[in-house]
C-alpha cells in the first residue's frame, strides 16, 4: 500500500529561517541607518561648532579694527594674562540670522607685545546643548608705517649709487636707478617726474621706472623688475593725524594726573599744564609757538630718559651742546609702561650711548594751527638690532637731522636708528639753516665721513640726506669730486630694520585695518 508524505514539515522551518534572517538584516539595517544618522548629526554639529569658532575670530577682527589697543574684549579683567593663552576667557552667545542662539564662542586674546600690532586669537566654538567644541586660532595684525623701509606721499628718486633696502612705496611715482632688494610700488600707473626728481616736468613715465642710460652699478635695461608693481592702493598719511591723537590719549592714560582727560571726546584738544613722564605740555601757556623752543629728550642705556627745556637753537654752530640753549628739568625719568611719550611742542632727541628699550616719541600741537617737529641732534642708537629695542619718532611736521648732528671731526661714522614719520613735512638733512635761511648748510663729501640710517622712513614731502647744489658757492656747502657744491652727507646708507615689520614701536600709526594673517584649527584642548 502506498503512503503519502506531507511537505508542511519542510516549509515551516524555511519560513522561520527566512523570518529570522530578515529580522537580523532589518536590525542591522536599522543600526546602520541609526549610526549613519548619528554620524551625519555629529558631523553637522562639528561643522556648526567650527563655524561658530570662526565667527569668534571674525568678531575680534572687527573689534580690533575699531579699538586697536583693546586686548581685553572691552573688559578690565583679568589684570594679568595667562602666559600661554593671553587675556580671557570671554564668552559670547552666537545668535543666527533668525535671532536664535545656536551656541557660544569663548575667546582668548594674546597680544604679541613689544608694540606689535599682531595678536593671537583663540576662539572655541560650542553647540548649544552639546559638548561638541571646535577651536580655531588666528593671528590678526595691521600693517604699520614701519612696514616700509621708505613710504612717501611724494615722488622719489634713487640715484644709481643708492640702494633701496627693504619695501619702498610712493603715492606718486619712483625713479629707481639704484639697486633694490624688495617690493618697489607706486600708486600711479604713470606720472610726470619733476626736474628735481629725475624727470623734465613734462614727460610721463611709468609708476616705477629707471633711466635706460644707467648701466652701472645696475643696468636699467637688463635688471630684474619683477618686484616693481603699479598701480597699488595709496597710503593715507591723514591717518597719522588720528594716530597722533591716539598717542596723546595713551600718554594721558599713563598718569593719574591726566588720566581723566583721556576719555573725554575733546581729549586731543586739551592742553593741560601738568607734566608727567608720558606727557610734556606746551612751553607757552598762551599757546605761542617758536621753532627754536621745546624739549630735549636724551634716551639712556638703562631705559630711562633725561629731559631739558630747549630755550633757543643756533643751528650754525657745531655740536648740540653749543647749538642748544638748555635748562635741565629731570634725569633718569622712567619711560612709561605704554612706551609712549607725547610732547605738545617741538622735540630735540639723542641717545646717551645706546638706548635699551622700546619707545615712541610724538610731537604735535593738536590744539593749535602750529605744527611741531622733531630734530635729531646727535647719534640716535638702540643697543640691539633683533627687535628687542626700537625708537619711534612721529612728528606732526618734519623730522630733521640737525646740521650740527654729524661730528665735526674730519672722519666719522654717524648713525641714526629709528622708525620716523613726518605727517605733513620732510625727513631730511636740511639744505638751509633755520638761523640763516640764506645760507646753505655744511656738507660732508669725504668718503670717511659716513652716515648710516637704520630703521624706517615715512614722509609727506621730501626725503634726502644730500643736496646737490651745482657749481655755485652757497654758505657752508662744500665741493665734491665732480666740482659741485654739496650740503649734507654724501656717503650714506639707508637700511631697513626688518624687525619693524611685526614689532613696530609702541602705538605706531598703522596704514590699514586689521587682517587675518594666518589661522589653524587647534586639535588639542586648551
Amino acid at each position: 500500500m502506498k503512503r503519502q508524505i506531507s511537505s508542511n514539515g519542510f516549509v515551516m522551518p524555511m519560513v522561520l529561517a527566512f523570518i529570522i534572517a530578515m529580522t537580523i538584516l532589518s536590525a542591522v539595517l536599522l543600526e546602520t541607518i541609526s549610526n549613519n544618522f548619528w554620524v551625519v548629526q555629529y558631523n553637522l554639529q562639528r561643522q556648526q561648532a567650527f563655524n561658530i569658532s570662526e565667527a569668534g575670530v571674525n568678531y575680534y577682527l572687527w573689534h580690533l579694527s575699531h579699538n586697536s589697543s583693546d586686548f581685553k574684549d572691552g573688559k578690565s579683567i583679568p589684570a594679568t594674562p595667562d602666559p600661554k593663552l593671553g587675556y580671557g576667557p570671554y564668552v559670547h552667545n552666537y545668535v543666527d540670522s533668525n535671532a536664535v542662539t545656536q551656541g557660544t564662542y569663548t575667546l582668548w586674546i594674546k597680544p604679541q607685545g613689544n608694540g606689535s600690532t599682531i595678536a593671537t586669537i583663540r576662539s572655541i566654538g560650542n553647540i548649544k546643548g552639546s559638548n561638541i567644541t571646535r577651536t580655531v586660532e588666528a593671528k590678526i595684525g595691521a600693517a604699520s608705517f614701519a612696514s616700509y623701509a621708505l613710504v612717501a606721499d611724494s615722488q622719489l628718486w634713487f640715484g644709481n649709487n643708492e640702494t633701496a633696502d627693504g619695501p619702498v612705496h610712493s603715492n606718486q611715482g619712483i625713479r629707481m636707478d639704484g639697486a633694490s632688494t624688495n617690493d618697489i610700488t607706486s600708486s600711479n600707473q604713470s606720472y610726470v617726474p619733476s626736474s628735481q626728481l629725475g624727470g623734465n616736468g613734462s614727460t610721463s613715465r611709468p609708476g616705477v621706472w629707471c633711466s635706460t642710460t644707467v648701466s652701472s652699478p645696475v643696468n636699467c635695461n637688463t635688471r630684474n623688475k619683477s618686484l616693481w608693481r603699479y598701480p597699488v592702493p595709496a597710503i593715507d598719511f591723514n591717518q597719522v593725524t588720528g594716530s597722533l591723537c591716539i598717542m596723546k590719549k595713551v600718554a594721558f592714560e599713563s598718569d593719574a594726573a591726566t588720566a581723566p582727560l583721556a576719555s573725554q571726546s575733546t581729549a586731543c584738544t586739551k592742553t593741560p599744564n601738568t607734566r608727567t613722564d608720558a606727557y610734556l605740555p606746551q612751553r607757552s601757556t598762551s599757546g605761542s609757538f617758536s621753532s627754536t623752543k621745546g624739549y630735549l629728550i636724551e634716551l639712556n642705556a638703562n631705559g630711562t630718559y633725561d629731559l631739558s627745556y630747549v630755550n633757543n637753537e643756533n643751528d650754525r654752530t657745531t655740536s648740540y651742546t653749543n647749538a642748544l640753549t638748555r635748562q635741565s628739568i629731570a634725569t633718569g625719568v622712567n619711560v612709561p609702561n605704554s612706551g609712549v611719550i607725547f610732547a605738545e611742542d617741538n622735540v630735540w632727541v639723542r641717545t646717551n650711548g645706546s638706548f635699551h628699550g622700546r619707545v615712541s616719541i610724538a610731537a604735535g600741537r593738536l590744539a593749535t594751527t602750529s605744527n611741531a617737529s622733531i630734530n635729531i641732534v646727535d647719534n640716535l642708537l638702540y643697543s640691539t638690532k633683533n627687535g628687542e629695542d626700537t625708537i619711534g619718532l612721529v612728528a606732526e611736521d618734519s623730522v630733521i637731522i640737525a646740521p650740527y648732528a654729524p661730528p665735526a671731526s674730519s672722519s666719522f661714522n654717524f648713525e641714526v636708528d629709528a622708525a620716523v614719520i613726518a605727517q605733513s613735512g620732510d625727513v631730511v638733512y636740511p639744505n638751509r639753516y633755520k638761523s640763516d635761511s640764506n645760507r646753505c648748510t655744511r656738507g660732508f663729501v669725504n668718503s670717511s665721513q659716513k652716515f648710516t640710517y637704520y630703521g624706517s622712513i615715512a614722509n609727506r614731502q621730501t626725503w634726502t640726506w644730500t643736496w646737490l647744489l651745482g657749481g655755485y658757492s652757497c654758505g657752508d656747502a662744500v665741493r665734491d669730486s665732480t666740482n659741485n657744491y654739496v650740503s649734507g652727507i654724501q656717503t650714506n646708507t639707508t637700511m631697513y630694520d626688518y624687525n619693524l615689520l611685526y614689532a613696530p614701536p609702541p602705538s605706531f600709526p598703522i596704514t590699514s585695518g586689521y587682517n587675518i594673517l594666518s589661522w589653524r584649527e587647534v586639535l588639542a584642548l586648551p
